[in-house]
């Protein structure tokens, strides 16, 4: 006799989740004008030739239907020193943006100073899944620093450069 098992429960599920370390990402897009964004942590490239990248984002995001009615936003990977600047944009502030230094890259989308790169993309695909909003993006500028990169895992922020090799 073949019997299913029951689904995972939520509280399961962030147990494993939070075993998986993450880079940070603040998504960012202008809307009429005005700068939004959010942190986002799944975040992955599909692929290097063509460049292609995917993020996903809630449907209950307060940036979520900005992102649907723009052509392009940009991705900007957090570096250590930029603690400050994911605690903005995980809350819910109207002006997550408040002294907060960017830079608009070639199509408008706000690149955030800073960061340890930083790209800006053109929305190819929108997939809803569930409770969120995959979207494909083809790379169309991208710009690296120095900086290291802030690395999530466990509920906690930690320097990416700082990490020992395994052997």
């Amino acid at each position: 006799m073949n019997t299913l098992a029951a689904p995972p429960t939520t509280d399961l599920m962030k147990q494993v989740n939070r075993q998986f370390v993450t880079g940070v990402t603040v998504v960012t897009a202008l809307d009429g004008g005005v700068p939004k964004g959010l942190a986002v942590n799944a975040f992955s490239s599909i692929s290097l030739d063509p460049a292609v990248v995917m993020v996903c984002v809630q449907h209950t995001s307060s940036t979520h239907d900005c992102l649907f009615r723009t052509d392009h936003l940009a991705i900007n990977i957090l570096s250590t020193g930029q603690l400050d600047v994911v605690t903005r944009f995980a809350g819910k502030s109207d002006d997550k943006f408040r002294d907060v230094d960017w830079t608009p890259g070639p199509h408008g989308s706000p690149l955030l100073d800073g960061s340890s790169a930083r790209m800006e993309v053109e929305i190819r695909e929108r997939l809803r899944a569930s409770t969120h909003t995959v979207f494909i993006c083809r790379v169309v500028h991208a710009d690296v620093t120095d900086g290291a990169p802030m690395v999530y895992s466990a509920g906690r922020f930690f320097d990416g450069a700082a990490l020992p090799p395994l052997g």
